[in-house]
């Protein structure tokens, strides 16, 4: 993975085409870069990053943001009122007690 103004991008290489692919993640536009050498993929995702925020402002739109803080979760009746309940008996509301109990568990499984 690598990083740059907030912006993560994986890549692949494909073997056949002999040539590095990569893309942005966590946003619902489209960044592609890709590159013939490993040593131009850092290069070529900066340029990719900053050609979507030029283009952005040339058409006077607000770039997106990866992973904002927000996103929606849909899980069943029964299990919404369980979160709600355990919620409710700490003493927290819903939103606090989902953020305590998803960085409790992703603290001992992901790293950054």
């Amino acid at each position: 993975m690598m990083e740059y103004k907030g912006y993560t991008g994986i890549v692949e290489y494909d073997e056949d085409a002999e040539i590095f692919h990569g893309h942005v993640i966590g946003i619902r536009g489209a960044i592609t870069f890709e590159a013939d050498l490993e040593n131009d993929l850092e290069q070529a995702f900066h340029d990719s990053v900053e050609d979507y925020l030029e283009f952005c402002e040339e058409l006077g739109r607000e770039p997106e943001k990866p992973f904002g803080g927000t996103f929606r979760v849909e899980v069943s009746p029964d299990l919404h009122k369980k979160a709600w309940k355990a919620a409710d008996a700490a003493g927290k509301d819903l939103n606090h007690w989902l953020n305590e109990v998803l960085e409790k568990e992703l603290s001992t499984s992901v790293t950054d």
